[in-house]
């Protein structure tokens, strides 16, 4: 007998619904990824009661996107000290692959594109891909387990900044966030710098794949040479010159990326090194001697020769002290203040260049100073984090579709939109502006406005136990008279909450 297919449709619909119904454990995995993604609301929890931030909400605000109903109570069960399980929470967060997180990888999983080859996404509309590439990270920050490891993605989206609308950047930057930029996010700094260097995206981007020097008349393109220095690396006041931008330049010639405009015409995105375009004569980085190639080397040797400099590159800059200091200020930023404290920064720093740049130690010892357990209250959210932190307090079900992307949009802060390679602003001032569209976001979603994501507020109240114990999760302690009373004249009362300075500031 032959089903038509509507029919199959129906009945298969009618199937994992009633799965569904029945608890999304008992499906089976194939199963699971044709579901929505399902916040879900269970059973009831108890909300910070302090009247200040306490240790485990502090962390909840700064190493998470946000608290959901629920989070607090379980990390408080970790250690019968505050801060202990705080800390306890943290190390689980720093070993991201110990926990299990199928809802956000099935969700992510409905964005087809993020996981082609390099190659079959030119097959994708330019726009199709941004929208994916968008949609995907907003739901991983709001359904994720692997909270720190999401915050870090989105870090090192801003350090090693690529906008897609240059050139094959269209394309590339699918591939980069997936082969750069996530798996290194809680790696080893210096193997993810080289991974972004070799990239296409990043090739195509800063001009790597024209950098070039023929002869000693071509002057190599130092676009990319620059920012290594300036931004990735050493940092603007890292005591480097434009002599060693030049010579960075040099020793960085001969990559390029197989374009689909030009001949092969197969390979599209692949790096290949040609060596007829490399500089092979000594060069001076940083106090450092690069000699010369010897002369009569066949081609696979004179690419062994080139790809050896490079790396003697990498080495030079990753250990170089200021590197550290760099890195070390901008992780201190993001995690504490907008002005980041010197001892703390000094800290950082020192295990950074202790442990060759690796990240997790690193942030360990961030995470550990006395500067991080101070700085509460403090830091203003930037528009992503509000909105993904505003989905996850709320328990909201959502598709992470266009119409969230809009207002991140109207808020200047769409993921991988920004088109300088300094990547979206880490501090307050440049936000400030945005304060009416939060005010907006904030009532649409909590009047189930916005298509493809829905709030249940009235089970969520009745969950926490009450509107004064709804206000104490959303804002993360006590609320005071005045915030209670008008929360109850506002007719609007979550909306405010979400739109409060308390709920904006982390």
């Amino acid at each position: 007998m032959h089903l038509k297919r509507r029919k199959f449709i129906e009945t298969t619909a009618s199937g994992v619904a009633l799965l569904a119904a029945a608890g999304c454990d008992q499906l089976p995995r194939a199963l699971q990824s044709l579901l929505p993604p399902q916040a879900g609301i269970g059973g009831p929890f108890r909300p910070p009661a302090a009247d200040q931030i306490d240790p485990l909400v502090h962390v909840l605000n700064h190493a998470t996107f946000g608290a959901r109903p629920g989070d607090y109570e379980r990390i408080s069960k970790l250690a019968k000290e505050p801060r202990a399980a705080a800390m306890a929470f943290l190390e689980q967060q720093l070993a991201p692959a110990t926990l299990e997180d199928r809802v956000a990888e099935y969700a992510a999983r409905r964005f087809e594109t993020m996981g082609e080859p390099l190659g079959e996404l030119f097959e994708y509309q330019p726009k199709l891909l941004h929208e994916e590439l968008m949609r995907a990270t907003l739901m991983r920050a709001v359904l994720s387990e692997r909270q720190l490891f999401e915050v870090m993605v989105q870090f090192w989206s801003d350090h090693f900044n690529i906008d897609p609308s240059k050139g094959e950047c269209k394309w590339l930057k699918v591939a980069d966030d997936r082969d750069v930029i996530r798996p290194h996010a809680l790696g080893k700094f210096p193997e993810m710098l080289r991974a972004s260097l070799l990239s296409p995206a990043m090739l195509w981007y800063l001009d790597g794949r024209v950098n070039r020097r023929r002869n000693s008349s071509e002057k190599p393109n130092e676009n990319y040479a620059r920012e290594l220095l300036e931004l990735h690396t050493v940092g603007v006041h890292g005591g480097y010159t434009q002599e060693d931008v030049m010579e960075v330049a040099r020793c960085l010639t001969g990559w390029t990326v197989r374009s689909k405009e030009n001949k092969p015409y197969f390979g599209i995105g692949k790096v290949e090194f040609k060596p007829d375009l490399h500089d092979f004569g000594a060069k001076r980085l940083l106090g450092y001697v690069l000699p010369a190639a010897p002369e009569g080397l066949n081609r696979e040797l004179r690419e062994n020769f080139a790809t050896a400099q490079l790396t003697r590159v990498l080495e030079i800059v990753t250990t170089h002290p200021a590197t550290a200091t760099h890195i070390a200020t901008k992780l201190c930023r993001h995690f504490m203040a907008d002005a980041p404290p010197e001892g703390a920064v000094k800290a950082v720093a020192e295990t950074f260049r202790h442990t060759a740049g690796d990240i997790t130690p690193t942030l360990r010892t961030l995470f550990t100073t006395d500067e991080f357990w101070a700085a509460r209250g403090n830091k203003f959210k930037r528009p992503f984090t509000f909105v993904a932190s505003a989905l996850r307090a709320v328990f909201a079900e959502t598709d992470a579709g266009m119409p969230l992307v809009r207002y991140l949009e109207r808020m200047g802060h769409a993921p991988f939109t920004y088109p300088t390679p300094d990547g979206f602003p880490d501090v307050a001032a440049p936000w400030l502006g945005t304060l009416l569209w939060r005010w907006n976001f904030a009532v649409a979603i909590s009047e189930n406005e916005l298509k493809g994501t829905k709030v249940n507020l009235k089970t969520l109240r009745e969950r926490v136990g009450g509107d004064e114990a709804l206000a104490c999760h959303l804002l993360g302690r006590r609320p005071t008279g005045e915030e209670m009373q008008a929360y109850h004249e506002s007719g609007l009362g979550v909306a405010l909450l979400l739109a409060s300075p308390a709920f904006q500031m982390c």
